[in-house]
């Protein structure tokens, strides 16, 4: 049995999507837009949100995320979850939490902790927060 992420970005997924790139080294395994999709009469917005992101699947690392731009109703809302990123070592650490912070808000700078060389925490531009640790036992 596999548990994947799947993010709801409300018309952001396609920016989100270049951030993660960029930021840290995601990768695109499938992307398919709204204009894909076959014509449905249950889908009224679909002539508008044709260039949206229906469903893209990408890699950070080993693990594949899930995301979509959903009802592109406007400003994603990520609550109640964070994807941890473990981080192969101090350097590799400093450099993801710089990139995720670009435009975010740190929650808990990176530093070394009682379990971890490094461990911080930070929401992303779009909201999503992301916990980056090195060098735990577990």
């Amino acid at each position: 049995m596999t548990i994947q992420p799947y993010l709801f970005f409300n018309g952001r997924c396609e920016e989100a999507i270049d951030f993660y790139r960029s930021a840290i080294d995601a990768k695109v395994v499938h992307l398919m837009r709204f204009k894909d999709v076959p014509p449905s009469p249950d889908n009224p917005n679909a002539d508008a949100n044709k260039d949206k992101v229906m469903h893209v699947a990408f890699q950070i690392g080993d693990t594949t995320i899930l995301a979509s731009d959903g009802e592109c109703q406007g400003t994603p809302n990520f609550q109640g979850f964070g994807l941890s990123l473990n981080a192969a070592n101090d350097a590799e650490a400093e450099r993801l939490f710089g990139a995720l912070s670009e435009g975010g808000a740190v929650r808990m700078p990176l530093g070394k902790t009682f379990f971890a060389s490094r461990f911080g925490m930070v929401k992303d531009r779009f909201g999503v927060l992301w916990m980056i640790v090195t060098g735990t036992a577990g």
